[in-house]
């Protein structure tokens, strides 16, 4: 099997309560080398930490808070608790966090009041950003500028935007991630698979979301990103052993893993 790093999984989530274990068991059987699972709330990240601590490196976890609950989201609180999570537990990034003016759960404002907040914490810890944004590109480019000011890099998770998008995130020194969205019938941007230069390239599940072709409507998990790295080879003509390589020390270097394929 093709090595590979699922760089954002929320395999702490209660939809993995039954068979966490399997789950990694198979996500290991399929050729991963690690997971990153994501902290998209204060809870959600102390959960993830748990798991991460008992999974003897073999996963990584982030802490954050999502653009969804930027309506709740505490300064005094949350920022804490996220700065804790970094430096006492080991979280290799901040987020979940970002902009989506598609749902707009949350106020616009305090969805950009949060990320803001959120960037800025990571330029004082030195830590990597996991963005989300969904039709949010003008207010995302901003931030965008923003963080590489701050010296901040980070991922442009589960990428479904413009190519002017990708490339606004190239220029600030981000990374660009594909998640099983690519292996969809809708999905018609090949071009948008060869821009990212091979050195900016991630893959991801976002399990238990988004399950790719033949397991689409099914619960996501990791072991199926196999399937995501081979579309994403076959798009950019090059061998699937080779990318999975690739994206193994792209994850390593944003997220300062220590990982052997």
């Amino acid at each position: 099997m093709p090595p590979f790093i699922d760089s954002h999984a929320h395999l702490a989530g209660e939809a993995f309560d039954s068979d966490r274990d399997e789950v990694i068991a198979r996500a290991r059987s399929s050729g991963a080398v690690g997971i990153v699972c994501i902290g998209e709330s204060i809870h959600a990240a102390e959960r993830a930490a748990l798991l991460a601590a008992s999974s003897n490196g073999f996963v990584k976890h982030t802490a954050g808070v999502h653009p969804h609950d930027a309506g709740g989201f505490d300064p005094a609180r949350d920022l804490p608790a996220i700065r804790e999570q970094v430096v006492t537990h080991g979280a290799v990034a901040v987020g979940e966090c970002g902009l989506d003016y598609h749902y707009d759960n949350s106020p616009r404002e305090l969805q950009r009041s949060t990320l803001r907040a959120q960037v800025a914490l990571a330029a004082e810890l030195g830590a990597p950003v996991v963005l989300h944004t969904r039709d949010a590109e003008e207010d995302t480019r901003a931030a965008l500028r923003d963080a590489s000011a701050a010296g901040v890099r980070g991922v442009l998770h589960c990428f479904t935007g413009t190519p002017q998008l990708a490339e606004a995130g190239l220029e600030a020194g981000w990374y660009v991630s594909f998640s099983g969205i690519i292996t969809f019938r809708k999905w018609t941007d090949e071009a948008l698979l060869r821009l990212v230069p091979g050195d900016r390239l991630l893959v991801e599940s976002d399990a238990p979301y988004l399950a790719p072709v033949p397991n689409r409507g099914r619960r996501n998990e990791p072991a199926w990103v196999a399937l995501t790295l081979a579309r994403l080879a076959k798009a950019r003509d090059i061998d699937v052993d080779s990318l999975g390589e690739q994206v193994i020390g792209n994850a390593g270097r944003l997220f300062g893993l220590a990982t052997t394929p």
